[in-house]
């Protein structure tokens, strides 16, 4: 391994001369606080791998004490990792399927926030890395996506995001130099990151790119590539993704 920067994740976290505790806490927990790695803790070893009615139960009383904001009548299903819970706000209602990742890491106030009915299906990753994600009400991210934001992902009022879509809303890395790996060059800034107006449906398999604003009762066909502004009431499909009609 060369001696020029670190990986990009290891790069974010103390560096050396760092205790493992304390490089786990800067990862997870989002702060160095005793209290705070303490209650953390409590909670995943009492709650997280709990089955059945009694697990229900015992995230819906727990999880709130380690979470910024929580609504009333939220579900965590089983195995639901929160990373930097202090950053992350749930609503009324809200449904967090099994083995959700929510992962609202950076150094500033911006985190995720899910706004009242929202349901995140089972295996689905949420991440920030210095940005921030909203999803309007009533909407529904399905099984196995992934929402990433170095900048901003907005999603609108009843959304649905269906299963195994990817939603870039940030950055990506240079490719310019040739003389250390490309995970090793700095990332830029991005395009301002992605907008999802209310009412959008976007089918299975589609990737969304930064800097994309997608309008209102639009429609993306499966496994579409969407690297451009779509206006509302469409219907866009292919790679790169086109609009082929108008609902």
């Amino acid at each position: 391994m060369t001696d020029s920067k670190r990986f990009k994740v290891q790069s974010e976290i103390s560096g050396e001369g760092e205790s493992s505790l304390r490089r786990y806490q800067d990862l997870v927990i989002g702060s160095r606080s005793w209290w705070d790695l303490f209650l953390y803790e409590f909670v995943q070893l009492f709650a997280s791998w709990i089955p059945g009615a009694l697990g229900l139960l015992l995230r819906k009383t727990l999880y709130p004490l380690i979470l910024g904001d929580c609504g009333k009548g939220v579900i965590f299903g089983r195995d639901v990792v929160l990373r930097h819970p202090g950053k992350i706000r749930l609503g009324n209602g809200v449904i967090i399927d099994d083995g959700v990742l929510l992962d609202a890491k950076g150094g500033d106030d911006s985190g995720i926030h899910l706004e009242e009915g929202v349901f995140v299906g089972r295996g689905s990753i949420l991440s920030c890395k210095g940005g921030q994600i909203r999803v309007g009400a009533r909407s529904n991210i399905g099984f196995h996506a992934e929402v990433f934001s170095s900048n901003a992902v907005d999603i609108g009022e009843d959304v649905m995001i269906a299963a195994y879509v990817y939603i870039l809303g940030g950055g990506a890395y240079h490719t310019d130099r040739t003389d250390i790996p490309m995970n090793q060059q700095y990332d830029f800034e991005g395009k301002g990151g992605v907008t999802i107006e209310d009412d959008v449906w976007v089918a299975a398999h589609a990737v969304v790119f930064d800097g994309v604003r997608i309008s209102s009762g639009t429609v993306i066909g499966a496994s579409a590539v969407v690297n451009q502004d779509i206006p509302d009431h469409s219907v866009a499909v292919g790679v790169p993704a086109r609009v082929i009609s108008k609902r």
